[in-house]
């Protein structure tokens, strides 16, 4: 399984759909994820690639991770597992 769907798949759990129902272009919020939702999923998503996202959940606006889309949230993971490959 690749970054973007190991990415829609912890994001569906979440948002307790099927992962054919998750389009990129779409918010947390209009999937039904609330803050705690999106902290869940940063923590999974961090387990399930082995990295760490700079992701501050008390103001996730002043991050330098991008989580204002689903695309957004894959491109940010696939550039730190690229990133974290490279190291």
């Amino acid at each position: 399984m690749d970054v973007h769907d190991r990415v829609i798949a912890i994001i569906a759990e979440q948002a307790v759909l099927e992962p054919r129902d998750i389009r990129e272009d779409q918010t947390l919020e209009e999937l039904g994820i609330d803050s705690l939702g999106l902290v869940e999923s940063i923590f999974a998503i961090e387990e399930a690639f082995d990295i760490t996202v700079p992701f501050n959940a008390n103001d996730p606006g002043a991050s330098d991770f991008d989580i204002s889309t689903v695309g957004s949230i894959i491109r940010e993971v696939d550039n730190l597992v690229k990133a974290q490959a490279e190291a």
